[in-house]
């Protein structure tokens, strides 16, 4: 007798054929961010990886996991989705490198309630154009297809890297001392960071759509908020070559002195003059139309700031040298000095 309540794994929401569909769109993409270290290919239980031990003296590794968080949003309403791929990667390329690691190789997690290979294809574009500039492969990862879990239309992404530092070549901020220089390395807007604050003032407050032209940016809203979030591997790579960088922090959730006060040693204190580099308009944009005090701005943005550099003062010529040499804009933006512990923007 037939069964008329018979189901399958279709009918519960999840399917079978589109995750096949999307895996083989992502192992193409992902094979063209292979080294000779990758010893496996997308789709293996794990990902096999000959670290290049031969590079260190006394290796140590480094990992790191974050989101893209609420930026996310801006990619569902405009339909964008290969730009949040480069966030992340660059994002956690960055949180490795305070630390002087070089990054290894990366792995992603894409969450969602309905598997649509075209999406998933386009975060992988991203994430893997990133992995190639930061030279590094995209080793493996995991996309679930959640049913009821997620909104429709929606997703999670999140990012797992693993990096190597030689041990004493660890950079840890423990070295700063009174009379360092602090250096400031441009933005590119919010970064990975704001977003739910900046999408209240700009969809909510000011009632705009992903695509309304806003005077104050000379440009889209939508567009302007997925900038992608700058890796500042290049040019802090080269830096750490040619001087003794004696700590850094990338500038993410908490702002500038939220991130800076985690390297600055005790009975030390950054002083920073927010006039030594340039207003970003989005900012100026968003703190008029939100009404946003300047001390809430700074603790949810990074205020056009990406990337902090602490330098010995006698560093300083060769540093400014390095960057300008590889066309990196910097500021110097404060010094250390003694006193209480704590960061001071004025």
């Amino acid at each position: 007798m037939e069964n008329k309540n018979k189901i399958d794994y279709a009918s519960a929401g999840v399917d079978l054929q589109a995750a096949d569909e999307a895996l083989n769109k992502i192992k193409k993409l992902a094979r063209t961010t292979f080294n000779d270290n990758v010893l496996s290919d997308i789709g293996s239980f794990g990902g096999l990886y000959k670290p290049p031990l031969e590079k260190f003296e006394n290796p140590v590794l480094v990992s790191s996991t974050d989101s893209v968080g609420t930026k996310l949003k801006l990619a569902f309403m405009t339909g964008i989705h290969n730009t949040v791929g480069q966030c992340i990667v660059n994002h956690c390329v960055n949180d490795i490198l305070v630390q002087g690691a070089m990054p290894l190789f990366f792995m992603d997690y894409i969450g969602v309630g309905v598997l649509k290979p075209e999406v998933v294809a386009q975060i992988v574009e991203g994430l893997t154009i990133a992995c190639r500039e930061n030279d590094m492969p995209l080793l493996g990862g995991e996309t679930a297809e959640l049913p009821g879990f997620y909104n429709p239309g929606e997703y999670d992404l999140v990012g797992t890297i693993v990096g190597m530092v030689d041990r004493d070549k660890i950079v840890d901020g423990l070295t700063i001392t009174a009379g360092n220089i602090i250096y400031g390395l441009p933005s590119v807007g919010l970064h990975t960071n704001g977003y739910s604050l900046a999408r209240k003032i700009c969809f909510e407050m000011a009632g705009l759509q992903a695509d309304s032209y806003v005077e104050e940016i000379k440009g889209k809203i939508g567009p302007e908020l997925l900038n992608v979030h700058r890796s500042y591997l290049k040019p802090v790579t080269r830096l750490m070559k040619e001087i003794d960088v004696k700590g850094m922090a990338h500038i993410t959730g908490g702002g500038i002195a939220g991130n800076l006060i985690r390297i600055i040693p005790e009975n030390l204190r950054a002083v920073l003059k927010v006039e030594s580099w340039p207003d970003l308009p989005i900012f100026e944009y968003l703190q008029k139309q939100g009404s946003v005090a300047d001390n809430d701005m700074f603790d949810a943005f990074n205020m056009g700031i990406g990337y902090i550099v602490v330098v010995d003062e006698s560093d300083t010529g060769k540093t400014e040298k390095t960057l300008s040499n590889l066309n990196q804009e910097f500021y110097r933006i404060g010094e250390v000095e003694k006193g209480v512990r704590e960061v001071v923007i004025k």
